[in-house]
């Protein structure tokens, strides 16, 4: 049987509910959001003379809930449009449409006796075949479905999403005895080919895995705390960065989670347990009392921490455990955590300080990390079945960079299975047998592949063809060429790819060079290229320190060179022989979007935040931006429509003088960064391969290189036409004289400098308007402020 989802239903339209319906929407998924009715009207009804019988106030929650996604930050919405795809109803009038839809997830309040009554009447009105899941965090789900009829249990099983389900990655499945294996299956590829997860298959156990660990290791560190008389704040200084962990570390997690939501999962796990594992559940009585007071953290305006607004600006203070009341935070900075900061790598840093005996920082890591590795290794065979599910759960839904088992391979096994021993810690039978056998490692790597420690030996993880891991790749294959700053490697089939590994991945003359000799190689050996890598984002920009220190050192003509030498490997990239596709990810800055513009197609990711953002350091785009958004705005225009020039010049001014910035990749496209032969990747795993497939399908289709063009430019016209919005925002307090000057640059070089309105010019001509610009403001003393700015604090001046 074929089985695909062309449209689903999600009942309960709470924060989790609304957030699930708008993941589905964003991927294209039409999508029924029901909700209860209201019991009374409210007064904004009464006073239209409204009755309980009225539809609107019928569909008010889910409604509300609905508008509500417009307003949320971050945004639960990949583009606005997503919306149109969300139909409200209730779960009194709208059950009949559960017919038409092809999975349905309960999302519903926590309480297994209302799950069932949901589920008896979407028994009663699903179509047979359909799928059916319950997003619950931990109750049972065969006890869910135990009423139901066959064919529901064999359709029936648990997707436990993370919130936000936008931003989460972790989809845990979660199959009965009864789940038809086939639907198992399909829904694990469903989530991660089109949901975009990463999916991890748990059993049915209170809190699955990633909950059941993280929850224990939260109440750990909070024991911990107490014991050793350690501050909030100290505790969130080194539970962050420092040791691989989300820089909301602990208590700042907790805040952002809830303590409500935190308690009542900790209870779920509480209640079903025992013996030890049953008091290490136990909730602190302070964080009861934090709880009865109300501060729940973000949603209350406080918890673990206050913001407090003073005379001197905003100051962040820490909940002192004992009184209850604020105090200044504190830091918590040992000798061990300045050599941890000195390391390189999440691996490195945790081994320093976990290896810092009788410092205090070091004693407190390890006091929080060995109970977590112990605990994961008690559960494993009982929350999951394999070592790489448990690591995956934990990197995917709690942000960590290493899961417990890559924990301990990093601080080493064999060592610290020895000193937990010493302590009087008892090991699970099977690490125990693990060390005697002489096994020091849960992972191994061999001829690309990735083996785990499982009962005695070590089996292949599996792995899915779509997601190319560079740095195994590069492992096993020859890297054709590298420097400092980037590598070109073999991606198989004829491809090569151009990876970025500079600082930030900016671009400096290395990967100026690297494009260079990428394209040269690839026109006469290879299909095609591909731009992309698998940092922390795709790209910032140019090497913006390297820029300020020539400008200061008055070294224009290098500047002048650097800049001429960007804007030729953009044009080399789009006058290549062969395709070259560009793969957008996270931030994807000012020369970042440079690189993807010129370039035959950009398979971008979901999530890509694209923008030139050149006027936040007081300059221009340098590398031929201005004119490729330019260009890229013409060639989105139908054919057959007359091409308004004003209108398309002052749209892209509008989105470089102000910098905008897409908030996705689907916004991008809506920006005019992406066209119609541009693509987006659901799954940011798949953008390398499916970036890959792009240059092959350009390839096998004939692939022939753009024609150089004229370029028709609005001119002087143009140009006072795009300067009359900059001075009214000047005039008006919102912009500088600074930034007129720079909206002055930018206006110059889309109208094309001073010719009459629909001249066609060359695009090396609108290339050196822009350099003569950009080197105009890279020696002015307020742009040097804004570029000195932006390199110590991280974000704009505006002067």
């Amino acid at each position: 049987m074929t089985r695909k989802i062309e449209r689903a239903a999600v009942l309960g339209s709470g924060v989790m509910g609304a957030g699930i319906a708008a993941h589905l929407a964003n991927m294209g998924i039409p999508t029924l959001m029901l909700d209860v009715v209201p019991r009374e009207l409210n007064e904004a009804e009464k006073k239209k003379g409204l009755s309980l019988e009225d539809r609107a106030v019928r569909n008010r929650i889910v409604s509300t809930n609905k508008a509500a996604l417009k307003k949320q930050k971050p945004s639960p919405l990949t583009s606005k449009a997503s919306l149109d795809l969300i139909e409200v109803g209730n779960m009194t009038d709208d059950m009949e449409k559960l017919q038409e839809v092809d999975w349905v997830i309960e999302v519903v309040v926590e309480n297994l006796d209302i799950k069932k009554k949901v589920f008896a009447g979407v028994d009663r009105y699903r179509k047979p075949g359909s799928i059916i899941s319950s997003n619950t965090s931990g109750i049972s789900i065969e006890a869910m479905a135990a009423d139901c009829s066959e064919d529901f249990q064999k359709h029936f099983l648990g997707t436990h999403f993370f919130n936000p389900p936008r931003y989460l990655k972790l989809l845990e499945v979660i199959p009965t005895k009864n789940t038809d294996p086939d639907v198992l299956a399909f829904m694990k590829t469903f989530g991660e080919d089109v949901l975009g997860k990463g999916v991890v298959e748990a059993k049915d156990t209170p809190n699955f895995i990633a909950n059941r660990i993280g929850t224990y290791g939260l109440l750990v560190t909070v024991q911990e705390m107490l014991k050793g008389k350690y501050s909030v704040g100290e505790v969130d200084s080194v539970t962050g960065p420092l040791i691989g962990r989300p820089k909301s570390a602990t208590f700042r997690t907790l805040d952002v989670v809830g303590l409500d939501t935190f308690i009542h999962v900790a209870n779920n796990v509480h209640d079903q347990v025992e013996g030890k594992e049953k008091q290490m559940f136990e909730v602190p009585d302070f964080m009861k009392s934090m709880l009865e007071k109300g501060r729940l953290g973000a949603k209350s305006g406080q918890g673990f921490f206050l913001k407090k607004r003073g005379a001197e600006g905003s100051e962040i203070l820490q909940l002192n455990t004992e009184t209850l009341d604020y105090e200044p935070r504190q830091k918590l900075k040992t000798q061990a955590t300045e050599i941890a900061k000195q390391e390189k790598g999440a691996k490195r840093k945790l081994k320093a300080i976990v290896s810092a005996k009788g410092d205090r920082a070091g004693d407190l890591i390890w006091s929080i990390m060995k109970p977590v590795l112990v605990y994961s290794a008690e559960l494993y065979g009982e929350i999951a079945d394999d070592v790489p599910s448990i690591d995956e759960a934990m990197r995917w839904g709690f942000g960590w960079e290493m899961g417990p088992f890559e924990i301990w391979d990093a601080i080493g096994v064999k060592e610290s299975v020895e000193r937990m021993k010493s302590e009087g810690e008892t090991m699970p039978s099977w690490i125990e047998e693990m060390v005697s056998e002489g096994h020091e490692h849960f992972y191994k790597q061999k001829n690309g592949n990735v083996y785990y420690y499982d009962r005695g030996s070590y089996e292949q993880k599996h792995s899915n063809p779509k997601s190319i891991n560079l740095k195994r790749l590069k492992e096993t294959k020859e890297v054709v060429k590298k420097n400092s700053g980037s590598s070109l490697v073999d991606l198989g089939d004829g491809v090569l790819g151009l990876e970025f590994h500079s600082q930030s991945n900016a671009i400096g003359l290395d990967i100026i060079k690297m494009i260079n000799y990428a394209i040269d190689e690839v026109d006469r050996n290879y299909q095609g290229l591909v731009i992309g890598n698998q940092g922390k984002n795709f790209c910032v920009g140019a090497n913006l320190g390297m820029m300020l220190m020539e400008a200061q050192d008055f070294n224009f003509f290098e500047i002048e060179m650097v800049v001429k030498q960007f804007q030729d490997a953009m044009m080399k990239i789009k006058y290549s022989d062969k395709p070259v596709v560009s793969a957008p990810f996270g931030m994807t800055l000012g020369g970042g979007a440079e690189v993807c513009l010129p370039a035959s197609a950009i398979q971008a990711s979901s999530e890509t935040y694209m923008g030139l953002v050149e006027p936040g350091v007081g300059l221009i785009p340098g590398g031929g931006g201005n004119k490729e958004l330019y260009i890229k705005h013409l060639r989105n225009i139908p054919q057959g429509l007359d091409v308004d020039l004003q209108e398309i010049a002052n749209s892209v001014f509008e989105k470089i003088a102000m910098a905008h910035v897409s908030t996705s990749g689907e916004e991008a496209k809506e920006n005019g960064f992406l066209d119609q032969q541009d693509a987006i990747s659901t799954n940011g795993d798949h953008l390398l391969y499916d970036a890959k497939q792009k240059v092959l399908g350009l390839a096998k289709s004939g692939y022939k290189k753009p024609k150089r063009t004229k370029v028709p430019v609005v001119g002087e016209q143009g140009y006072a036409t795009m300067l009359l919005g900059a001075k009214s925002l000047v005039l008006s307090g919102y912009a500088s004289e600074h930034d007129l000057k720079i909206a002055e640059k930018l206006a110059y070089v889309l109208a094309g400098g001073r010719v009459k309105e629909g001249t066609l010019v060359d695009e090396q001509y609108l290339l050196d308007l822009e350099k003569e610009a950009f080197l105009s403001l890279i020696g002015e003393a307020k742009t040097q402020a804004r570029m000195q700015h932006m390199l110590v604090k991280g974000k704009p001046l505006r002067n």
